[in-house]
Parts: C-alpha cells; sequence; structure tokens
C-alpha cells in the first residue's frame, strides 16, 4: 500500500465510520458499526499495520492522519453511544411509569385455609376437654411408627401403610403413615396420666384422586390413667362429635381391628344432611367418621407403663375427611391446589 493508497483509505474510513455511527438506531447496531470501522479486520486496522512498510517521511504524515481519523470517528462513536443509551434509559423509565392519578388496586383478601380452620376447631374442642397438644417429626424411625405400636416387622397391617421409605445408610427412617407416634414419644416421657392431641402431616403411597392423597393430615388423642373404660371412651367421642357437627349428632361404635387398640372400634356419625335417615351423602345415614379403642397392653408395656395399673383409650381422625364433610368440598385435591378463588369461599368460616 502507497502513500496515495492509504490516504484516500483513511478519509474513506472517516467518511464511512461517520455515516454509520450516526446511522445505528440501537447501542447493538453502534457495536456492530464500531467493529466492521475500527475492528481488527477493518481497513482502518490494515492502514496501520502497513505503516511500517512505508518511507519514514510518508509513515509520519500517513500516522498522523491515522490518529486524527481514530479521534474523530472515537468522538463520534461516544456522542453517539450516549445519545442512545439516553434514549434507551428514556424508553425503560416510560415502560416502568406509574400513573399516580389511577385509582388505587385493593389487595385481595386472604384467609386462613379449610385444614387450619377444621384443625383449630378440632383442637379448640380437645383442650376444652382437658388434652393439651403434643408434636413429633415428621420423619420417624420403624420403632416409633411401627414396632412400640404392636406393629412387628412381620405384622399384615404393614402393606396397608404403603410406607415410604427414606434411603439413608445405617439409619431405619421413613416419613411417618400416621400421628400415633406423637403417643409413642410423649408417654416415654411423660408419667400418667397422659390425655393429649397430636395433629400433623402424615404420608404414604397413595394414588391421587377425588379421595385419596399421599399426603394428608390426621388428628389423634390419647388418654391414659387409672381406671379408664370403654364407657370414658364413647363419652368422650359424643362429646366431641356433638361440639363439631351439633348437638343432634350421634355416634355409633362397630366393632374393628387396628393392631395399638383392643377393643377397636370404627366410629361412625348420623349423616348431617339427612340426620340418620339414609340420603346419597351417606347411604344408610351413617358416615365413617374415624378409629377408636383401648390403648392395647403391649403398647403400654413398650413406653414402661404398667398395664396392670393403667388403662387408656386412643382415637384419630383425617382432618382432611374433617374439612370435606364440614366445608361440603367433594375433591380432596381441592385442599391441595391453592388456587386462591377456592382459598377466599373461607374467609368468613370460623
Amino acid at each position: 500500500m502507497d502513500r496515495d493508497e492509504a490516504m484516500r483509505t483513511l478519509e474513506a474510513e472517516r467518511e464511512r465510520g461517520l455515516t454509520a455511527f450516526s446511522g445505528a438506531a440501537t447501542l447493538e447496531e453502534l457495536d456492530a458499526a464500531q467493529t466492521a470501522v475500527l475492528g481488527r479486520k477493518s481497513r482502518f486496522s490494515q492502514v496501520q499495520r502497513a505503516l511500517g512498510d512505508l518511507p519514514p517521511d510518508d509513515r509520519k504524515d500517513i500516522g498522523r492522519l491515522a490518529n486524527e481519523v481514530r479521534d474523530g470517528l472515537n468522538g463520534a462513536l461516544n456522542e453517539r453511544r450516549e445519545q442512545l443509551e439516553t434514549v434507551a434509559q428514556e424508553r425503560l423509565l416510560a415502560a416502568d411509569r406509574v400513573d399516580v392519578t389511577l385509582p388505587g388496586r385493593r389487595f385481595r383478601a386472604g384467609s386462613l385455609h379449610p385444614l387450619t380452620i377444621v384443625e383449630r376447631e378440632l383442637v379448640e374442642i380437645f383442650t376444652r376437654l382437658g388434652f393439651r397438644v403434643a408434636e413429633g417429626p415428621e420423619v420417624e424411625n420403624d420403632w416409633y411408627n411401627f414396632q412400640a405400636l404392636n406393629i412387628p416387622p412381620d405384622h399384615p397391617a404393614r402393606t396397608m401403610k404403603d410406607s415410604i421409605f427414606l434411603d439413608v445408610p445405617g439409619a431405619d427412617l421413613l416419613l411417618r403413615t400416621e400421628t400415633s407416634a406423637i403417643q409413642i414419644r410423649t408417654m416415654e416421657t411423660t408419667n400418667p396420666p397422659v390425655y393429649i392431641v397430636g395433629p400433623g402431616r402424615v404420608f404414604r403411597r397413595e394414588t391421587s384422586d377425588a379421595t385419596h392423597s399421599p399426603v394428608f393430615h390426621q388428628i389423634e388423642a390419647l388418654a391414659v390413667d387409672e381406671g379408664i373404660s370403654f364407657a370414658d371412651l364413647k363419652g368422650t367421642l359424643e362429646a366431641f362429635v356433638r361440639e363439631l357437627f351439633g348437638s343432634t349428632s350421634r355416634v355409633r361404635l362397630v366393632p374393628s381391628y387396628f393392631p395399638f387398640v383392643e377393643p377397636g372400634a370404627q366410629v361412625d356419625v348420623s349423616c348431617f344432611a339427612c340426620g340418620g335417615t339414609g340420603c346419597r351423602t351417606c347411604g344408610n345415614g351413617w358416615i365413617e367418621l374415624l378409629g377408636a379403642g383401648m390403648v392395647h397392653p403391649t403398647v403400654l408395656r413398650n413406653v414402661g407403663y404398667d398395664p396392670e395399673r393403667y388403662t387408656g383409650f386412643a382415637f384419630g381422625m383425617g382432618i382432611d375427611r374433617a374439612a370435606l364433610l364440614r366445608f361440603g368440598i367433594s375433591d380432596i385435591r381441592m385442599l391441595f391446589d391453592g388456587d386462591v378463588r377456592f382459598l377466599e369461599q373461607f374467609g368468613s368460616a370460623r
């Protein structure tokens, strides 16, 4: 490249660069123009690399012009960049603008979840009956979840629980299948008399449908003292049911089997829809509510109690089922969907 060609190239690149910079409409276009005009592969850079091959006098003149062209292009580039950045900032501010003359937007009123409402109602009933609230961990070992409750490793009741075991080396852990483990933990650390109610989440390998969920909630009551009989159990259940469903509700106990109680009973409550005459809701006038029974002597021995001196009763129910009955909800999955339109209906509930 000779002196004249270098001079023409620099002047041409000056004009091309000024035109490209002023015509860039966005910062991205400006960056592309900068690369094309001043980048390593640009014609301007080719002239700079060719300076070493020119005679000393020509090199001086071409170098001075190259510096002048570069400074002019950089000045135009920076000026256009400031303009485009100002435009971009104005667009951002316009997009985030708040019209203070608009009326305010009211926040949607929240409400307690129906499960929380029912759990609080149940706990309130039990505490008025003299029970205290106890809690326990959701991750349990085999002893508290099964063996202490008279369910040894070979017991067929284990197949009914569909347990979710945890893959923890050296530990026999699972997500608790029922809140009965709270009773064991409490009795191990408390001398009789014991009157507790234990609410909490439980987990089983269930296929989710309208009436089943792999995660649900239970509440269990336990009373252990000297001289407690089955009549005490029935009286407590009747008082509890009438508080929950109304003073006209009736209780029916049907013999049933649970490993940790003997004798055991299924507790039915008279249908709240038909009053016990029979309807589409209940079929025969009764709705299954919970399981109950007298604490098995083996369970008492497992926690260090003397079954010859102490007796007790226990019963438990699903809070989710109680919520379905309490509010007339047809699908248990609605309790866990988190749909605000569903939840806000309970804002006026107790």
